[in-house]
C-alpha cells in the first residue's frame, strides 16, 4: 500500500521508493530493537523522508491485529509506504 502523498509523486520517484523499501537493510537496536524488521526510514531526493511499516492482521477485514504475526497462516501482513509528514 501507499499513502495519497506517495501516490502523489511522479511515477519516477514511486519506483525509487519501493527500490528503497525492498534494498532497505539499516537495522540497528536503535531503530529495531525486537529485531522485528517491519519499519524503516530513509531519503528520497528531492522528496524527502520517507516511512515504511508493515502491520499484521489476524483476518482479511484487516480490523484486528493478528495473536501471532509469525505465523503466515493467521495473519495478513500489509506494507505500508509513506511521507514521514503523513506518519
Amino acid at each position: 500500500m501507499m499513502t495519497a502523498g506517495v501516490a502523489a509523486l511522479a511515477a519516477e520517484f514511486q519506483l525509487a521508493a519501493w527500490r528503497a523499501v525492498r534494498d532497505f537493510d539499516d537495522f540497528s537496536e536503535d531503530n529495531d530493537p525486537y529485531q522485528e524488521h517491519d519499519f524503516g526510514a530513509f531519503e528520497l531526493e528531492p522528496v524527502g523522508q520517507l516511512f515504511w511499516k508493515i502491520d499484521y492482521y489476524a483476518d482479511a477485514t484487516l480490523t484486528a491485529g493478528s495473536e501471532d504475526p509469525a505465523d503466515p497462516e493467521s495473519s495478513y501482513r500489509v506494507l505500508t509506504l509513506m511521507l514521514a509528514n503523513e506518519y
